[in-house]
């Protein structure tokens, strides 16, 4: 074993021999894998092999989309076989809701060239004669799922990763990590210790156990997952000898089970209600090619389902149940990328899809480690998506939760229970009492509405417009025609002071810093010029600075603020970031009567020319010291208040005594979102993410390119020279009982032009037959990669795609943003775009100037 490495990756499964597969194609070849056993001695060898190209977050989509791509490479770079059987897939719908989220799903692949397609039962039961397809209402069709050798395709990558320069060193346990001075890691093994540059976590089972080695305790829990294999089917014989095919993968929800064909035999699985985590505490690190005691008792009530809902399955024979541990985040999600404090230790764990996401996790893991920038909008994969709260216990709650519901639909509307209230604020109760209906905003308890007195503040969860629609309008219009108040301690607040504050920011910002008492509204780009942040900046003092920012995104932002500090030097000390988290709350006042209301709590002029628009001043509210902003996010005039935890139900009490001879009104999470479209305000994470520049953010006019030189200037000032390909614009929907929820493809009469901004379908389909044999439609990868299924329909094509939306109460409109092609961008005429809501395209039409206020002049009264 080498003594010295560019990088040591830890952990042989599928994950960390694609990432040390990445990395050599990437140019590194100095590179170290070492594996306390064997390759896939955790839980790749057990798995069920399986892989598809859907998944909730079309990013993540992407990248396994990437995946599946990659085995043809692999295979021939390795010579070994990765025994692909490309067989396509259905996911079955039982109820017209579970119809809806494939539709959804559906919307989703046209404008990522996915070519995916609505079917019948009865087209599904052609291809898996198995089935009883009068259980079922619709299914949806994706040629690109399938099967392939766990063991098979790790050493694939394996060797492959060895022709490239890789060294692979097996039976050698890490037992410690230490890091030098000079960032410098020790990894201290029972064979030697070898010094890195970096370190990669792809510890699998045991990643939870790597991470503690450097005081990280990651959000992952390792659950039992069962599937059974039958005996040889006499019916799949029949069927493979009588269509030359093997049967499809079958996904059933009601039933939360998935089959396929394996040899002569079926493969099914499930992800059962009655779920049970393995080793939640500690990993043994003596385990290894070993299968875990089966319990079907545990997954009979899902097999009940399966048997009825595939009758075919139910008199064979079971040969064996498959009972091993898998590893997953609260999300479901993979954790990938720097730790936010540390330097130089990645992680690419908790990636339960292994043979899905293998391959795009390496892919973005080495682009990050290679060239700084993953190459794709990884966020729903990021580690720095998790804040402290998600600590060991509320890990296991989640974790369990997310595997029970694996299969189960996630309302745009709803709200999970487990592990909830983690991170409550002073009001927490208050709220309660006053029947607001509670939502998890990055751990903390934010109140989305209020429900009517008498009446039982709860979601009915539904992809169409709820109980909340009314009360949500009644806090809208009371905010815009008097003065409403909401709670707003889910922002991030961040503090940088120091003698070089302000040279750092101007040097991470894009727009000029603010003078003293005064705000600026800024992007942050990373060194490519995409948009990693959107901040609003408050100068409190000669050489203090006041932050507030999205709250998922402290540690994201956090890990790039610590990147850009200065290092050493005399300039070393003189920039400092306190990240406030829960220990600085605020609440929001808006409205006409705003104003009144404030005057009434402060000992100081608030007229409009005493405190301006975008102006910052300390004062005490109510008697109690804060920090107040004049700016809302709803676009009307009003005040963020800012105080310590310890004064917030005072600052409240204030507001709300105050407030009875103006109307005052609480309102929530959801009515503050419905105001921000009334004024094409962005979101961070749906509007505002790093696959998007700051022109294409349509955010020009904080984007100051004259200023010195900050980073990502060069990129941006060449996306500006070009003009951007893209553009964020704002949509009136003519919507009927359900508004967009976000990822809905946007349509345009355009004829036969191609605006180029949708994604080609990937090549790399499966045929689809009836229940004759006869190919129903073809998709080689010749006519895939030509081909636009699904994305054009005579003269309409599909030119872009939704980022957030819904209703906006006040205009009475049903509302969109979303990005469409630069030249299209302010082209309002109706009858131009259409935007696909469950299945129907709904007529839309762009607004450019926001449909309230447009002049800005309420904000600024």
């Amino acid at each position: 074993m080498k003594s010295h490495a560019k990088a040591v990756v830890i952990g042989g499964g599928v994950v960390g021999c694609s990432v040390l597969y990445h990395l050599a194609k990437a140019g590194w070849t100095d590179i170290l894998l070492i594996e306390r056993s064997e390759l896939t001695s955790g839980s790749s060898w057990h798995a069920a092999g399986g892989f598809h190209t859907l998944n909730g977050d079309p990013n993540v989509a992407k990248l396994q989309a990437y995946t599946v791509q990659l085995y043809k490479e692999i295979e021939e770079i390795s010579g070994q076989s990765c025994s692909l059987h490309l067989t396509g897939g259905v996911m079955m719908a039982d109820t017209p809701e579970r119809m809806d989220f494939l539709r959804l799903a559906h919307a989703k692949g046209r404008y990522l060239g996915m070519d995916t397609e609505l079917i019948t039962p009865s087209e599904a039961k052609a291809m898996f004669p198995l089935m009883d397809e009068t259980n079922f209402v619709g299914a949806m069709w994706d040629p690109v799922e399938g099967h392939l050798d766990p063991s098979g395709t790790t050493h694939a990558y394996a060797k492959a990763a060895r022709k490239l320069g890789a060294e692979i060193v097996l039976r050698n346990r890490v037992v410690e990590l230490t890091q030098e001075v000079d960032g410098t890691w020790n990894v201290v093994t029972e064979q030697g210790t070898v010094k890195a540059e970096h370190v990669v976590n792809c510890g699998g089972l045991w990643a939870r156990e790597i991470g503690r080695m450097v005081g990280v305790e990651l959000p992952v829990l390792a659950m039992e997952h069962m599937y059974l294999l039958t005996e040889p089917m006499p019916e799949v014989e029949e069927f493979n000898k009588s269509t030359g095919r093997e049967m499809i993968g079958v996904l059933d929800f009601k039933g939360e089970i998935y089959t396929r064909q394996e040899r002569n035999g079926i493969l099914l699985g499930t992800y059962e209600k009655a779920c049970k985590p393995w080793s939640p505490v500690n990993t043994p690190w003596d385990f290894g090619h070993e299968l875990l005691q089966p319990d079907i008792d545990r997954i009979a009530p899902s097999l009940e389902i399966g048997f009825k809902h595939f009758p075919g399955i139910e008199k064979a024979g079971i040969k064996q149940i498959i009972n091993g541990p898998f590893t997953f985040a609260l999300d479901g999600n993979p954790l990938v990328g720097p730790v936010q404090g540390l330097t130089n230790f990645w992680c690419a764990c908790a990636v339960m899809a292994g043979f899905s996401q293998g391959g795009g996790v390496g892919l973005a893991l080495s682009n990050w480690m290679v060239h700084g920038d993953p190459g794709f909008d990884v966020w729903g994969m990021d580690v720095a998506r998790f804040g402290e709260w998600a600590t060991l216990r509320y890990t296991n709650a989640k974790v369990r939760e997310n595997y029970s519901r694996r299969f189960s639909i996630r309302f745009p509307n709803e709200e999970l229970p487990a592990a909830r209230p983690a991170q409550t604020t002073p009001l927490y109760d208050t709220m309660l009492a006053n029947n607001a209906v509670m939502g998890d905003s990055w751990g903390l308890e934010t109140p989305l509405w209020f429900a009517p007195k008498g009446s039982e503040p709860k979601d009915i969860v539904s992809f169409h417009r709820s109980n909340d629609f009314g009360p949500i309008g009644e806090e809208v219009r009371a905010t815009r025609e008097r003065v409403g108040v909401t709670e707003i301690a889910n922002f991030a607040k961040y503090e940088v002071s120091g003698p070089g504050a302000e040279d750092f920011l101007n040097r991470l910002m894009t727009n000029r810093m603010p003078k003293t008492g005064r705000i600026v509204l800024t992007p942050m780009l990373n060194e490519f010029g995409r948009l990693i942040g959107d901040f609003t900046i408050a100068k409190a003092g000669e050489e203090r600075f006041m932050i507030w920012g999205s709250s998922a995104a402290q540690k994201y932002q956090m890990r790039w603020f610590e990147k850009h500090l200065p290092k050493d030097g005399p300039r070393a000390s003189e920039v400092r970031i306190h990240r406030f988290d829960q220990t600085l709350v605020g609440l929001s006042i808006a409205g006409p009567k705003s104003r009144d209301l404030l005057q009434k709590l402060v000992d100081v002029d608030i007229s409009t020319k005493a405190f301006r628009f975008m102006d910052f001043r300390e004062m005490a509210v109510g008697g109690a010291p804060c920090m107040v902003n004049r700016i809302t996010y709803t676009g009307d005039l009003g005040y963020e208040i800012w105080m310590a935890p310890a004064y917030q139900r005072l600052v409240y009490k204030a507001i709300k005594e105050a407030g009875e001879e103006f109307g005052l009104i609480d309102f929530g999470m959801r009515a503050l979102l419905s105001m921000r479209l009334e004024k094409n305000f962005p979101t961070w994470f749906r509007e505002l993410r790093p696959i998007y520049g700051p022109f294409e953010g349509s955010m020009d006019r904080f984007i100051k390119l004259e200023k010195n030189d900050f980073i990502g200037r060069e990129a941006a000032a060449r996306e500006q020279a070009a003009g951007p390909k893209l553009r964020r614009v704002s949509f009136i929907v003519d919507a009927a009982d359900a508004d967009v929820m976000g990822d809905e493809p946007i349509w345009a009469k355009v004829g036969g032009k191609d605006y180029g901004t949708v994604e080609k379908p990937h090549g790399y389909g499966a045929p689809r037959f009836d229940a004759g044999g006869k190919e129903v439609r073809g998709s080689s990868a010749a006519e895939g990669a030509s081909a636009v299924r699904g994305i054009v329909d005579g003269d309409w094509r599909v030119v872009g795609w939704v980022t957030s939306g819904g209703y906006a109460h006040y205009v009475e409109k049903s509302m969109a943003q979303g990005y469409v092609p630069a030249a299209l961008a302010e082209n309002e005429s109706a009858g131009l775009f259409e935007i696909e809501i469950l299945g129907h395209r709904r007529p839309a039409r762009i607004n450019v100037e926001p449909p309230f206020d447009p002049s800005g002049e309420k904000m600024r009264t």
